[in-house]
């Protein structure tokens, strides 16, 4: 059988592994929620993150549907019934974005390709973490990913704050799959006495001065020293190349920022 000629994303992470593979061609539809690359919001839309316009995908007749999670599994399992493949990838850590991305190129028939663009990444996520070896302080963070309730960080994102630099102080958390578990209290935050808040609140802007406002927060190393930056949820929540490279350039520079005015 050959390799997919026409492929559906229901999920960034994929589309933008495809462009970077230099496949961008098979794709022949996208999520609503697309934005990187940029000219891949000029695809075909037929999704947002948990519904799906089935017979518009079934229209575009593809060999392949990547999607991802749990949360999307009605919507695999309906392009099944129509008689579509379907590959579901439901990774959580910085490994199983590497592993998203070469199963990516297997799939596509061009695993040379995603071996050289894991290499490439891993080499970054190297060379970021010996730099952060030699810094001399290591951070506390509170990274926050939704205000109401309060989310804290998921596993990639508490791996790539580790390899820039900096503690995630809800580390034990970080293994959770599901949001609901992830939910952390004021009290919580406040005990735990973060150097550095980051937000990134998926599909909103980052309302500092809301979270400065919060009862007892005045009391957390971070808001006393105006030490909260927002990194937008397209370069880091998603878990593909973008959080290795743009997230985690952000994250390094955060950290960096923060080395120059101790």
């Amino acid at each position: 059988m050959p390799p997919p000629a026409r492929i559906v994303c229901l999920t960034e992470e994929t589309v933008e592994t495809l462009y970077l593979l230099g496949e961008s061609e098979r794709i022949v539809g996208v999520s609503g929620f697309v934005v990187r690359p940029p000219e891949a919001r000029r695809k075909p839309k037929v999704s947002t993150f948990t519904d799906a316009k089935t017979d518009e995908i079934v229209a575009l007749k593809p060999d392949l549907v990547f999607t991802f999670s749990d949360i999307q599994a009605d919507i695999a399992a309906n392009l099944i019934r129509e008689g579509i493949e379907v590959h579901a990838f439901n990774h959580r850590t910085v490994e199983g974005i590497f592993d998203m991305m070469r199963t990516v190129g297997a799939l596509i028939g061009e695993p040379a390709k995603a071996a050289s663009l894991c290499e490439t990444m891993q080499a970054k996520i190297n060379d970021t973490r010996r730099r952060a070896e030699s810094r001399r302080i290591r951070p506390r963070v509170y990274f926050e990913e939704w205000d109401d309730p309060m989310i804290s960080a998921i596993g990639w994102v508490s791996e790539l704050i580790e390899i820039a630099g900096g503690e995630n102080v809800f580390a034990d958390l970080a293994k959770e799959q599901g949001a609901k578990d992830r939910i952390v209290s004021a009290e919580q935050v406040i005990s735990a006495q973060p150097d550095i808040i980051i937000g990134s609140w998926c599909g909103k802007g980052f309302k500092q001065q809301s979270v400065v406002n919060r009862p007892g927060f005045s009391a957390i190393p971070a808001v006393k020293n105006d030490r909260l930056y927002e990194i937008k949820s397209a370069v880091i929540l998603q878990p593909g190349p973008a959080a290795l490279s743009d997230g985690l350039d952000e994250l390094l520079t955060i950290m960096q920022d923060i080395e120059r005015s101790s």
